[in-house]
């Protein structure tokens, strides 16, 4: 069994910083990607950030020299990506999700909420 687990969300005043952190763990041989997603209210669910097991990241255009993903494997098998988000704007203001693709299945976590706001 796989479990996800976001954490990190909160209120910020714009041009703040938050970091989000995503735990991964259960049987897990490898993971091929995380990422980290987000969805407005009225909006479609859109990828902020994605980083491989061979470190390839990928940035959407609306958060580069805003956002950085990185991620560290654990001893006890535990995987965690994290998020830095600096610079925030109203615009970023959503539920943001943690996805882990292992072996070519997607796990979600629950979300967790990041509001920008004055």
């Amino acid at each position: 069994q796989v479990q996800v687990e976001e954490s990190g969300g909160g209120l910020v005043q714009p041009g703040g910083s938050l970091r989000l952190s995503c735990a991964v763990s259960g049987r897990i041989f490898s993971i091929n990607r995380m990422g980290w997603y987000r969805q407005a209210p009225g909006k479609e669910r859109e990828l902020v950030a994605s980083i491989t097991a061979a470190g390839t990241i990928n940035l959407a255009d609306s958060v580069k020299g805003r956002f950085t993903i990185s991620r560290e494997y654990a001893k006890n098998g535990k995987n965690t990506a994290y998020l830095q988000m600096n610079s925030l704007k109203p615009e970023d203001t959503a539920v943001y999700y943690c996805n882990a693709l292992i072996t070519l299945q997607s796990y979600w976590g629950q979300g967790t909420q990041v509001t920008v706001s004055s």
